[in-house]
């Protein structure tokens, strides 16, 4: 089977015998990797393993490349050596510590709304189809899956603005958030709507809204500020596609919201981590309508568990979690430098054992 006719049989909760799975390494990790297995230097990893490699296939951008000056908004900002202004305005500074890095939000000294207004945010509507059918129905004759990335909403909205003033203007500037988070919306919406049009499997969504605990807020602000947003984005896509698989990606514990993301389009949930989520429960209310993505645990299992418990656990969660058809095997998250490369193996090799 190709993997776009496994990704069809999954999302349509088909039992069979191959599941697509993948991983994501860090950049210290794929040298490792490479040095070991002797990879060329512009080898995929993910091709050389039989991973899950869905094509990317993003509109085009139209409007000018150039980049805002964003530097008014660090005049008091001493920027140490390799801190970096990203697309969104936001001062990135390394953090010395693997791919991580701190942030510095362009709007966390905003005082009145006309601030907010007045940001350059990125661009909403400054793309065209141009292509993107074309690749589609290239990726499907070569069996692969067509995915469109529409990028972050809350993640974005509160980078810009800060986390702590954020999450404070939620309850005491309530229209900030709103015209911050509008900005962004907007932007998936067109996004996703071109990729809708251009036929397209799946659109890859996704913000961090939960703690190991509970959610990052109450749900009803979720519901306010983050689910009607989202529900726009899904409804557009969907009444263009309706077989557009809407993935959506969240860590930590975010169960309470599961049931209406369902509600509001979502097909494919990611990353579902064992660490902090009853899996088996939440395939017993849930599996019906969601594909899992994800599972296997990279705060336990990949780094700290022996070959022999990675391959269990591969085998545990096809038994209790991919008795539907309706799994794709991953780590929860990137895989660190600290990931011994015999777990790799070993996951590779149970998630390629067929069932039968």
């Amino acid at each position: 089977m190709t993997q776009l006719e496994i990704f069809r049989a999954t999302v349509s909760h088909q039992p069979h015998s191959e599941f697509l799975f993948y991983a994501n390494f860090t950049p210290e990790l794929i040298k490792k990797i490479k040095l070991k297995y002797g990879v060329e230097k512009d080898e995929d990893i993910k091709n050389l393993f039989g991973m899950y490699n869905p094509v990317y296939v993003q509109p085009l951008y139209t409007g000018k490349e150039e980049q805002p000056d964003f530097s008014k908004y660090f005049k008091d900002i001493e920027k140490p050596e390799g801190a970096f202004i990203n697309s969104l305005g936001v001062l990135e500074i390394p953090a010395k510590f693997y791919h991580f890095t701190g942030c510095i939000s362009p709007l966390r000294n905003a005082r009145t709304f006309k601030d907010i207004e007045e940001f350059p945010y990125l661009p909403q509507d400054n793309f065209e189809i141009t292509g993107m059918k074309e690749k589609v129905e290239e990726a499907h004759k070569n069996g692969r899956v067509a995915v469109t990335w529409v990028v972050h909403m809350y993640e974005n909205a509160w980078q810009v603005r800060g986390y702590e003033e954020f999450l404070m203007d939620m309850i005491e500037r309530p229209e900030w958030c709103e015209y911050i988070l509008d900005r962004f919306m907007e932007r998936n919406l067109n996004i996703a709507k071109l990729a809708a049009l251009a036929g397209v499997d799946v659109i890859t969504t996704g913000d961090d809204v939960a703690n190991q605990n509970t959610l990052m807020f109450s749900l009803p602000m979720w519901r306010r500020f983050m689910k009607e947003r989202w529900a726009k984005v899904y409804s557009a896509a969907k009444s263009i596609k309706p077989d557009i698989q809407i993935w959506y990606h969240s860590d930590g514990n975010m169960a309470a919201i599961i049931p209406e993301m369902i509600e509001i389009g979502l097909t494919i949930l990611n990353p579902l981590q064992p660490e902090c989520l009853d899996l088996v429960k939440i395939k017993k209310d849930y599996g019906r309508y969601l594909v899992f993505d994800g599972t296997i645990g990279t705060q336990t299992t990949m780094p700290f568990g022996s070959p022999e418990d990675v391959k269990n656990v591969v085998r545990q969660r096809k038994k209790e979690l991919g008795y539907d058809g309706a799994l794709i095997i991953s780590p929860t998250h990137i895989l660190e430098p600290e990931v011994p490369l015999e777990n790799i193996e070993a996951f590779i090799l149970a998630c390629k054992e067929q069932e039968v």
